[in-house]
């Protein structure tokens, strides 16, 4: 078994890679060839949770082997504040062949990659071709890691970060330019005024209750709302679901946790067919992604353990083939 750090991974999965990989396990996804049992949370204090996602692929991997696992975090939403992230935690990969425990590496670069690029698979199957601005609603890591999978599947001349703490806005947006020397970042506490410019929105926040109004978004924008993951925590209005073209990443687990589309359906405001596919559905072209220029399509972003196999899989096979990671017995 080998052990990888964060450090390893940031070496090991790009966001171009992890983008590639997330698209491909999301077609395996709605095609049946991932076992996905719902994840489930353990109360350790609140507002603080215990997350398990367990899980298992049912096709091999690039390197013929086959993996199934357990992805555990701590959820933290205040961590940010005293300069530690909010989902920390560990993924532990086992080989089908004969079931031992292969790898163990930490969880959070993994996730706020994976995670990312979901986004960006979204945005690349369901925006439109011709956009200029982006909005990145939210200040935490996953903004930062957004802002790299927006810009590396659509080009944007400007990128407005909206927090409800300037400076924070203010030091992301400086950072971002570093990195991103063709695009304007521009910060800003105002959410209606960067909603109201953009054709692209992510949303990265642990808002409990909906911040954003529907009259915001205007007709054409794709909409990528990530940050919420239990049924009590809501970024958007019921009413901005039912205004859309609605797609998600894994249809039991929206039904089941995706807070704001339960509610849209408990009000009668949409069936449950208002969904109109799973993204890889959308990727395999098995249903039609955006019909017209002026629909807002909004991609409702849960994170399924699919991701987490797949990502920690291509990880794993490259650490063995480069020697990265420390070894252990069990």
């Amino acid at each position: 078994m080998i052990i990888l750090s964060n450090e390893d991974v940031d070496k090991l999965f790009s966001m171009k890679t992890a983008i590639d990989v997330v698209e491909k396990v999301m077609i395996d996804v709605s095609d049946g060839k991932v076992n996905i049992p719902r994840r489930f949370t353990v109360d350790v204090g609140a507002p603080n949770r215990m997350g398990v996602m367990p899980g298992a692929m049912l096709t091999q991997s690039e390197g013929g082997k086959r993996y199934f696992g357990m992805k555990m975090l701590s959820l933290y939403p205040e961590n940010p504040k005293y300069g530690y992230s909010s989902h920390q935690g560990a993924m532990v990969l086992f080989d089908s062949e004969y079931g031992g425990a292969v790898a163990m590496m930490n969880a959070d670069l993994l996730t706020a990659l994976r995670t990312a690029a979901a986004s960006a698979v979204a945005t690349r199957a369901l925006a439109r071709q011709k956009v200029s601005v982006l909005a990145i609603i939210g200040t935490g890591e996953q903004a930062d890691h957004h802002i790299d999978a927006m810009l590396a599947v659509r080009k944007f001349d400007v990128v407005h970060i909206a927090g409800r703490d300037f400076g924070k806005a203010e030091a992301l947006a400086h950072r971002a330019s570093l990195r991103h020397a063709n695009a304007s970042f521009v910060p800003g506490s105002d959410f209606e005024k960067a909603l109201g410019e953009a054709d692209v929105v992510c949303t990265v926040t642990a808002s409990a209750e909906p911040f954003i109004e529907t009259e915001w978004v205007k007709p054409s924008t794709h909409l990528n709302i990530v940050g919420s993951s239990i049924p009590s925590m809501r970024e958007i209005h019921p009413e901005l679901v039912a205004r859309s073209a609605l797609f998600v990443d894994y249809r039991d687990s929206t039904l089941t946790a995706a807070g704001e589309v339960m509610e849209a359906i408990e009000k009668g405001l949409i069936e449950q067919d208002h969904i109109r596919g799973e993204i890889g559905e959308v990727l395999s072209e098995k249903v039609k992604g955006r019909r017209a220029d002026s629909e807002i399509t909004l991609y409702r972003s849960l994170g399924v353990v699919a991701q987490d196999l797949a990502a920690a899989s291509w990880i794993y096979e490259q650490a063995l083939s480069a020697g990265i990671g420390s070894k252990v017995a069990l």
